[in-house]
């Protein structure tokens, strides 16, 4: 008998009217507002988590991307099509609920890693480092 903690299923999911942030409700009042660019590169899929570790591949130049189209997934996801084309990754209702619950730390460290990378959010940009 495994310990796990029960799916999160939201009890509402929303994509707001400038279609750049995902509005997720859950049961007792606990609302996560998830921006378009922080779900298309944290996304779940193969693309972007490679398939193992040390396979991932940094999503850069996402700033502007949109939200075009959410769909249930079974009865534990969504699927996400992104403004970039991007549709692959399968959101489960415990992933959702961590990047919101998680937001800061993760944004913060895929900030960090888009910098040690030398990488922009916005697309066409380059950074150039001067020493």
């Amino acid at each position: 008998m495994t310990n796990q903690q029960p799916n999160i299923v939201p009890s509402r999911i929303a994509v707001n009217e400038a279609k750049d942030c995902l509005s997720i409700d859950y049961q007792g009042d606990v609302r996560h507002q998830l921006p378009a660019e922080y779900l298309r590169v944290l996304s779940p899929s193969a693309e972007v988590r490679g398939h193992g570790p040390g396979q991932e591949v940094l999503q850069f130049g996402k700033r502007q991307v949109g939200i075009s189209k959410i769909a249930k997934s079974g009865n534990y996801a969504i699927q996400i099509t992104f403004s970039d084309g991007h549709d692959s990754g399968i959101f489960t209702w415990d992933y959702l609920y961590d990047l919101g619950a998680n937001y800061d730390s993760h944004w913060a460290s895929y900030l960090e890693t888009l910098r040690q990378a030398g990488q922009s959010r916005d697309p066409d940009t380059q950074v150039v480092k001067l020493v």
